[in-house]
Parts: structure tokens; sequence; C-alpha cells
């Protein structure tokens, strides 16, 4: 499990580096004389056998005539198949299961997800990952649970990054979700507000499935995310679907699994409110919430 997080990055690397290279009618062979590598080398490269210095792959990119803005992607890419995800300096922190998904997120172009129970812990505000942390976990020392809220403000980080370029993050949220509160009311009209304002990045939606909506299609799916990878290569990673529970997690991604999902989100996309819509009854609530306390 150590090495799953970056086995995406370094797959995908490989595939756009071949692709830069046929772009550029550049053969295998003709890379390697101009490099002055083995063939072997650049089939591993290409194949995300091995992990690859920046140097080198912005060595090969010059090769194939790639611009500033795609070596720099490229390189950042390489530096994620050098090395452990950060999530790995976590250790206990963060269970093995979940330490796949990490690395999936931290390499997926769009995020999507759906949730019934909790906000997301891309979401979460400081107060609300600390309760959830703290009920889920009593037996764990006070060291050890901001450890854990530690990782979920590092995954945050994702939406905001500049290369890779941040993904597309998604949220389709049961109403529920909003009414179930913290024991400190003011502290959830607070995550009520966080989410309006993430609501409002260009990169983000929140939208809310409201409690009359009635049944979607495969509403037995529960809470579950897809994620989806960089397309513009000619075998892309497949979209994956990952759902979790207190003891392990489920990652599926063949051609049936993503169909049905596929078909769920787009019944929860249908009966779900708009994104403004949505900020508009979230702010609704919060102020609710802060009135009540």
């Amino acid at each position: 499990m150590d090495d799953s997080g970056s086995t995406v990055p370094g797959r995908q690397l490989g595939r756009y580096l071949r692709e830069l290279r046929e772009n550029a009618y550049v053969t295998v062979a003709a890379a390697a004389k101009e490099l002055e590598w083995s063939a072997p080398r650049i089939w591993r490269y290409e194949t995300g056998q091995v992990s690859m210095h920046p140097n080198d792959v912005e060595a090969m990119c010059r090769v194939y005539g790639a611009s500033r803005e795609t070596i720099d992607t490229m390189r950042a890419l390489a530096r994620e198949t050098k090395a452990h995800g950060w999530w790995h300096s976590y250790g206990e922190a963060i269970k093995d299961w979940f330490k796949l998904y990490v690395g999936l997120e931290s390499a997926a172009t769009r995020i999507r997800h759906h949730e019934v129970n909790l906000v997301p812990g891309l979401l979460q505000t400081v107060e609300y990952m600390t309760e959830v942390i703290a009920t889920d976990c009593p037996q764990l020392s006070e060291a050890e649970r901001r450890a854990k809220a530690d990782v979920r403000l590092r995954r945050q980080r994702l939406l905001v990054r500049a290369i890779p370029r941040a993904p597309q993050l998604d949220v389709i949220l049961s109403e529920a979700v909003l009414r179930r509160p913290l024991r400190d009311r003011v502290a959830m009209a607070r995550q009520l507000d966080a989410l309006t304002v993430t609501g409002e990045q260009h990169n983000v939606s929140v939208r809310v499935l409201p409690l009359d909506a009635g049944l979607f299609r495969w509403s037995q799916a529960g809470t579950f995310t897809m994620l989806d990878f960089p397309q513009q290569v000619r075998e892309p990673e497949p979209t994956t679907i990952y759902s979790d529970g207190p003891c392990g997690a489920v990652y599926l991604d063949r051609p049936h699994e993503i169909e049905t999902y596929e078909e769920a989100w787009r019944s929860l996309a249908e009966r779900a409110l708009s994104g403004a819509e949505s900020r508009e009854l979230i702010a609704s609530m919060a102020k609710e919430m802060s009135s009540a306390a």
C-alpha cells in the first residue's frame, strides 16, 4: 500500500509523455538517440513502471517541443511519482485503505461527492471536523485527534493548488446533513456559512438535495465519491467509485459499475437545487442555527 498513492500520477505522466512524443512525430528510437538514453528506458517511463526525475521529464518534453506550461505540469507530476505522498507521513492517523483514496483524490481532475450524513471532509471547518473525530474516536488522545484533523486540512489544500490545476469539486448534500447540528449551534452556523463561501469558488459546486425531492435512481447507493482523471490521453484512468465505512472501503471501476453510479449522479443532479438556490437555503439555515443558540 505504501506506493499506492503514486501509481496513478505515474501512469498519467507516462501517457502524457507518450502522447507528446507521438504528436511530435518522434519515434522511440529517435527520442532515445536525441536524449542519449536506451529505448527500453523511454518505454519504462511511458508505461509508468518507474518514477522519473523532473529534469528527465523536462528533457523529454523539450525534445518533443512542449510548451513551458506543459513542462511545468509534467515536472509537478514527476515529483509526485518520485516520493511518497504527504499522507504517508501521518502514520496511524490515516488508515491504509484510505491512503489509496487520498492518492487518487490528489490525482483527480474532478471529484463528485454525494453525502447523506456529514459535511464532506474537503469542506469541513476545524470545529466541525473536531467534533466528528471526537465522536467517532473517543479513545484517541488529543494529539492523535489533532493529527487526524491535520490530515483533513491538508487534503483541503488541493482545492486551491495551482500546479497541477485544482480539481473541480461537485457536491450534492442531503438536506439532512445541514439540519444535523453540532453540539455547539454557533459552530454549526459557521460551518454552514463556510459552505456558502466555498460554494462560490470557481472550481467548487455545492448543491442541496431537498428532503421532499423524493427517491432518486439507485437511492440505496448512499454516500459515494466519483473520481475522474485527465481525459486528454488515449488510455485515461477510468472513473473510480469510492465508498467507505468504519472498517474499510470499496473501490469500483468496472464499466457497468461506473455506468450505474453515473445514472445515480444524473438522477441526483436532476433533483437537487441549483447552486444559487442551495446557497440561499444554506444561508437561511445558518441564521436559524445562530438564532437558536
